[in-house]
């Protein structure tokens, strides 16, 4: 996810703010940025609220844990000029990494944005703080279909930040379209991408892609099909320079790797660099997933409260298509899409046609056989190149 330049909407924004400084406030849900404290440094906080008592004033500063390069960060200058509240950014690379750190018992973070399975386990385990709506009036722009997701009904623990599906990018005027996931997990040495192509470093991603291609649930516990999908990742790796969730769409637009697997919106904003970088989802089909902002349960009452303003600054209409425009994911804010260009909405690498939605399918969570889904994965990256 790459910065963009500064989009109309941001302009107005920007105008709107200066035109309304003396007036009063309007109503409070993958670049540069602050350098931000790690978590464990920061102050321990005290037990969690599921709400503010009264009283309570909203901090001056809060750190937001993201994936990396996932928002605008004039977002964070508008919200501070407006609240005198400070959004300091630390980052994570998978939704893995993010939740054995706060399993571990780092602190400090008011904001976190895991996708869709990771909440379900978050919220089995007790790791999230409840939302008090009363401070996020703002969810009333939530699109209907995001008001009662699966994994987190009546948004009670977080708010849907943007959605997307996984599939892959690749240098159009190199190489054909990736059809099928065979061009990765059937390495061809004599094709111009072997050696040249990189999967996410992501546990469930790269499992899913395995597994759809073998004609199975991407969500499946049973062991023998893990193990084939296993044995076709450890295949793959003979085609593969490596593995990357944080770089790997600037190499194909840089020309230096010609395919990937990763994110739709990664690759659209790399177009910016290279207008041949290119995005399918395959025959098979590939991953639909939702980013989420939700509020850890260790955070205390002041940065709770400071926590869910923000969030409700990203539900206005303004805001939210701001944040899409940037990171060139679909918006779960109806009316944000409202505010959104005509060709970014017709986009079928944005929002996906019936055709192939129809063959996209979510990551759950596995319960007890994420350990196995994490033990594979090991042995995946430490079998040696076939």
């Amino acid at each position: 996810m790459k910065r963009t330049a500064l989009s109309l909407i941001t302009a107005v924004i920007v105008l709107g703010l200066l035109l309304t400084a003396c007036g009063g406030k309007p109503t409070p849900p993958p670049p540069q940025k602050t350098e931000a404290p790690s978590a464990k440094e920061t102050e321990a906080p005290a037990p969690a609220a599921t709400e503010a008592p009264a009283g309570v004033e909203p901090a001056k500063e809060i750190v937001l844990y993201n994936w990396s390069e996932y928002i605008d960060p004039e977002i964070y200058t508008l919200f501070e000029e407006e609240f005198g509240i400070k959004v300091v950014e630390d980052n994570f690379s998978s939704n893995e990494e993010m939740l054995a750190k706060l399993q571990g018992g780092a602190t400090g973070y008011a904001l976190i944005v895991p996708s869709d399975y990771t909440v379900g386990i978050m919220i089995e385990e007790g790791m999230l703080a409840e939302l008090d709506h009363a401070n996020i009036p703002n969810l009333a722009n939530l699109r209907d279909d995001f008001k009662n997701v699966p994994y987190d009904p009546g948004n009670k623990y977080c708010v849907p930040y943007q959605w997307g599906t996984t599939g892959i990018g690749y240098l159009s005027s190199e190489v054909d379209e990736p059809t099928s996931w065979a061009v990765i997990f059937e390495p061809d040495p004599n094709s111009p991408t072997y050696g040249r192509t990189t999967m996410l470093d992501d546990v469930r991603e790269a499992f899913a892609a395995a597994l759809v291609y073998l004609g199975y649930d991407i969500n499946t516990t049973d062991e023998a099909q893990l193990e084939e999908a296993k044995q076709l990742l450890i295949q793959a790796k003979a085609g593969l320079s490596g593995y990357d969730s944080d770089t790997y769409e600037d190499l194909v637009a840089a020309g230096e790797n010609l395919m990937a697997h990763g994110w739709n919106g990664d690759f659209l904003v790399a177009q910016e660099d290279n207008e041949d970088v290119a995005y399918t989802v395959p025959q098979e089909g590939g991953v639909i997933w939702v980013d989420n902002i939700c509020i850890p349960v260790t955070t205390p009452p002041d940065q709770k409260l400071a926590a869910e303003m923000f969030i409700d600054f990203l539900l206005r209409p303004d805001i939210g298509a701001m944040l899409s425009e940037y990171t060139y994911y679909a918006s779960p804010n109806a009316a944000a899409e409202e505010l959104l260009p005509e060709d970014f909405l017709s986009d079928p690498a944005v929002y996906p046609p019936e055709e192939v939605m129809s063959r996209l399918q979510y990551i759950e969570p596995v319960g007890e056989a994420e350990a196995l889904y994490q033990r594979l994965w090991d042995e995946v990256k430490s079998a040696p190149v076939p």
